[in-house]
Parts: structure tokens; C-alpha cells; sequence
């Protein structure tokens, strides 16, 4: 059984493939694709034992005995995990509604999901680490210093905007902070954020990459091919799969069918663990030590946080139309969605004051609405920006396209609303 070859580190079992002994004795197999004992029963394999979930802190905030993180007592850092997980949620039930309202063309929120995001992000060091998010990491931005103007102006693709309105919103990137460009097409980031591991591990940095990917985008053959890449060439990245429970419509018993994702990491030859997403200290202590793993050990970790997607997929989705609303208000009640549990917790060691939440709270609102309405009246990129970035140097094939441009332009400009593009 799997269970055998757990290897513990602390107070977390991360799940490794077997390892190979020295086999020559008696018994044994010699071939190069498999080592292992010989046995007389023919048996078809179907199943292990499944995958256990990680857990420190209960529903009501209530970490376990004998836990030994020293930022649990860390009244300042716990202060800032709970003020960015809720800039976060505001910031989503903001940018939602403008969205409803046609100000900005798409959505994707983080709804349930903000520990798995933030407790993450946490754990990482921004200086040494890059990552290669799916597009429901905006927290790790936050984490990292983004502000919600950075947020905005990405989403209005106006001139202040980093990738100069080339992007759909919510496809943020910025390489100030090791942050690469999301991409629309499912699972791509997977064998990049491998390569970028193996470039890594050439230039002897002191750093990671890290992919965080859905359990959809796991089904995806990017996923199976960077794992096994990964694992082959031994490089140091996490794998960061969030399974909230949805592939857009479709649920993850129709996903898959065997022992979720985790499962997978064991079966390329690589160490493996199930957090609870919903719990910010475990999510946050198992990526602590599978950065310390895969940096140390020049090595892939696999890390699969279960959690629970409490809004739509996007505001293209409406998810009433496959789960019940009974389901949605029982994964979304205070104590089991990811910030309730950690107000909980900061309850219990008496951080937490109710009447200036709410005060704060209505101050963050404010402050966003009003972000977001400076983002929208700012002026788009320059039309010469749609000929920059192409190419290090612009080719004769672009000037001649950007003269042609500027040419008509001059000529009918009236008919384009140019006052409304940066002049720059």
C-alpha cells in the first residue's frame, strides 16, 4: 500500500513514489522499466489507499495540538493574511458587479478559494520564486505588492495598464514580481513553468517555479507531460493543482475517476500531498516545505488543495444551472468558506474587532468602487502600442503596416473617438 511509503517531514506526510533499492537479489526484477519483487498471483491493481487530507485548524479556528508554525503567533503577519484575504473578496464582489453592469467585458472571482490563493502565495519568496498561474490567483499579485489599481487598470485596459491592453481582464502579468502573463488556453503553463524550472535549476538560483492549475486543467495532456518532464529531469517546482470541485459545469466525480490528483504526482515519481484548501494554515505550512523541498532538493512536489468554488466559473457561467443553491449556501456558510475560518481563528487569539471590520470594510468597498471608476475614465494605450512588443527591434514589414496605420488615420481619425487613446 501507498500508505508504506509515506516519508514525514515535521507534522506533514508528503506521499513519494517508492524509491529504488539496490535490487539484484533473488526474486527481484532487473528490468531497466521496473524494479520490484516477482510475485506467484496474477493481480490486476484498481485501487490504494486513498490520499489524506491535511488539516490544522478545525471549523472553529481551532488549530491542532502540538502544531509548530511560528507565524500562528504572529499577530501582525495573521493581521495581513486576513486584510488580503478580504481585499481580495471585495475586490471580486466589485469588479463582479461592474462586470453585470457591462463596464469591463469579463470576470473570474475567487469565491472560496482565497486560502488556498493567499496561503500559498505566503509561502513563497517573491525575489526567488516565478509563477505560472491559471487566472484564479489574483491574491498572489496581492501578496506580492499589486494594488487594486494595478487590478483595475488591467481589467479597463487603459493606458496604465502592464500589457498595454493586449490581454483579456483578469489575465494580469508582471515581471517586476516574477509573475508571468496568464494565457486563455487550458494547461499551458504547465510545461512552460517546467522549463522555466529547469533553467532554474541550471543557473543554481535559490528559487522555484511554481504552476498553479486546476483539477480540469489536470486532464489536460500539458499537465501529464510537464509532470513527467518535471520528474525526469528532476527540477524545482510545485505543483499547485486547486480541485474546488468544478471543471466549469463539470463536476470532478466525471472528471476522474481515481484518487483525485494527487494520486498522479506518486505515479510520475514525485512527492505528493492533500491539503484542505479552505484552511490557510495548511495550505500555507505544505507549500512552506514543499518550496523547501524542491529548492533543497532540486525536485517537483505535488500539492492538491481541496477547496470549493463558491462563485459562477466566470461571468460567462451560470452555475445554478449544474448545483443546487443548497449546495452553493452550505459550502459558502462562515465557518466553512476559507475567510470565516480564519476571522475564527483570529477570534480565538483575540485579534479580532467586530466594529472596526465592518468600518474597514465599507472603507475598502468605497475605496475600490472609486479605484475602479479612475481606471475606467483614464485613457486607452496609444495606437502606436499595437506595434510595439512584437519584436525586439520592429521589422520593415511593421513600419510599413504602422505608417499605412497613421496614413488613414490622419485621414478619417474623426471616425475612431482617438481622443480617448493616450497620445504618448
Amino acid at each position: 500500500m501507498l500508505s508504506r511509503f509515506a516519508r514525514s517531514f515535521g507534522a506533514i506526510a508528503f506521499r513519494p513514489f517508492s524509491t529504488t533499492s539496490k535490487v539484484l537479489a533473488t526474486g527481484m526484477t532487473k528490468f531497466p522499466g521496473a524494479r520490484t519483487q516477482f510475485v506467484p498471483d496474477m493481480e490486476f491493481r484498481e485501487s490504494f489507499d486513498p490520499i489524506g487530507c491535511y488539516r490544522v485548524t478545525d471549523h472553529e479556528g481551532m488549530p491542532r495540538e502540538n502544531v509548530n508554525i511560528p507565524e500562528t503567533n504572529d499577530e501582525e503577519f495573521c493581521k495581513r493574511v486576513y486584510d488580503k484575504m478580504t481585499q481580495l473578496n471585495v475586490m471580486d464582489t466589485v469588479f463582479y458587479d461592474a462586470q453585470r453592469q457591462g463596464r469591463i467585458s469579463f470576470y473570474m472571482t475567487h469565491f472560496g478559494e482565497e486560502a488556498a490563493v493567499i496561503g500559498s502565495a505566503a509561502a513563497f519568496e517573491q525575489e526567488h520564486d516565478h509563477v505560472f498561474a491559471q487566472y484564479r490567483e489574483a491574491g498572489v499579485l496581492l501578496w506580492r505588492g499589486w494594488t487594486i489599481k494595478n487590478c483595475a487598470d488591467q481589467c479597463t485596459s487603459n493606458e496604465f495598464d502592464q500589457c498595454k491592453g493586449r490581454q483579456m481582464p483578469v489575465h494580469y502579468g508582471d515581471k517586476n514580481i516574477n509573475f508571468q502573463t496568464v494565457s486563455s488556453p487550458l494547461g499551458t503553463q504547465l510545461p512552460q513553468a517546467v522549463g522555466a524550472a529547469y533553467a532554474l535549476k541550471r543557473s543554481d538560483s535559490n528559487g522555484c517555479a511554481v504552476v498553479y492549475f486546476g483539477e480540469g486543467a489536470a486532464s489536460e495532456g500539458d499537465a501529464h507531460a510537464a509532470m513527467n518532464f518535471a520528474s525526469t529531469l528532476k527540477v524545482p517546482i510545485v505543483f499547485f493543482c486547486r480541485n474546488n470541485g468544478y471543471a466549469i459545469s463539470t463536476p470532478s466525480k466525471e472528471q476522474y475517476s481515481g484518487d483525485g490528483i494527487a494520486i498522479r504526482g506518486i505515479a510520475y515519481g514525485m512527492k505528493s500531498i492533500r491539503v484542505d484548501g479552505n484552511d490557510f494554515w495548511s495550505v500555507y505550512q505544505a507549500t512552506r516545505e514543499a518550496r523547501r523541498m524542491a529548492v533543497e532538493n532540486n525536485e517537483p512536489v505535488l500539492i492538491e488543495a481541496m477547496t470549493y468554488r463558491g462563485g459562477h466559473h466566470s461571468t460567462s457561467d451560470d452555475s445554478t444551472a449544474y448545483r443546487t443553491e443548497d449546495e452553493i449556501k452550505e459550502w459558502t456558510a462562515e465557518l466553512e468558506n476559507p475567510i470565516g475560518r480564519f476571522r475564527a481563528f483570529l477570534r480565538q487569539k483575540g485579534w479580532f474587532d467586530e466594529e472596526a471590520d465592518k468600518t474597514k470594510a465599507t472603507a475598502l468597498k468605497k475605496e475600490i468602487r472609486s479605484t475602479l471608476g479612475a481606471s475606467e475614465r483614464a485613457k486607452k494605450p496609444a495606437v502606436s502600442e499595437l506595434f510595439t512588443d512584437v519584436y525586439d527591434k520592429k521589422t520593415w514589414i511593421l513600419e510599413e503596416q504602422e505608417k499605412e496605420l497613421h496614413a488613414h488615420l490622419e485621414k478619417y481619425g474623426s471616425n475612431y473617438g482617438l481622443e480617448k487613446f493616450s497620445q504618448a
